[in-house]
């Protein structure tokens, strides 16, 4: 029976999405899931990538590098996508392992990554990840701040595909959901990078092309 377990799981969140995505009048091929790997070993990943799943997100390039070569070695088509913070002296390690980096958060940034595509010949989709409900402890930056780097994302030629936001957790994510999309629109950015196990649904309503998901596909960390 464990053996299933995965292979059910991403059933259920998929079903999910497709009943959400239905609520919206959009297709599930709308929306690409990003089953959120970090802390999860690799003989807990694989039985997810066996049952199907293709695309994956880390936290930590470090934790990525000490996993994912073996598993993409196995697995040669897995897109692996960063979705935590990343540091400016970490572009050029990014850039060589990341199919996606969700958290462009700052000019210091823009620029490393910049340098560190150009110098490996590799470019990464990129998200601008915003501070949606403005809270000190969150990465990310201000709303009033996501036009200057849109900006500066587009002249220093990083493959801009959106933006990502994490909501303030306890509280209702639907206006916090549906802020981004109305800013990914305003600035012509098509990607929309939001929700998580415990809201993905509603994002998805609201209009996201990526979720990330953890806990959902694979089960409470122990």
């Amino acid at each position: 029976m464990a053996s299933t377990a995965p292979a059910e799981r991403l059933n259920e969140v998929k079903e999910r999405i497709a009943r959400a995505a239905a609520l919206a009048r959009r297709s599930p091929d709308e929306v690409t899931l990003i089953a959120v790997s970090k802390t999860h070993p690799p003989e807990a990943i694989a039985p997810l990538i066996e049952s199907g799943q293709r695309v994956f997100g880390e936290n930590r390039v470090q934790e990525a590098q000490a996993k994912w070569p073996e598993l993409r070695e196995r697995f040669p088509d897995i897109g692996l996508h960063l979705i935590g913070q990343l540091q400016s002296n970490k572009a050029d390690e990014a850039v060589v392992l990341f199919d996606a980096i969700h958290s462009v958060d700052r000019l210091s940034l823009v620029t490393a990554l910049g340098k560190a595509m150009d110098k490996a010949g590799r470019r990464p989709a990129c998200f601008i990840q915003v501070n949606i409900g403005d809270e000190p402890q969150k990465g990310g930056c201000a709303v009033s701040e996501v036009e200057a780097l849109v900006a500066a994302c587009r002249a220093a030629g990083l493959p801009l595909a959106g933006l990502m936001c994490i909501p303030p957790a306890d509280v209702e994510p639907a206006p916090y959901f549906a802020l981004l999309s109305k800013l990914a629109r305003r600035h012509g950015v098509s990607g929309i990078s939001m929700g998580m196990s415990s809201d993905y649904e509603t994002a998805v309503t609201v209009g996201a092309t990526h979720v990330r998901v953890g806990t959902a596909l694979f089960g409470e960390r122990s």
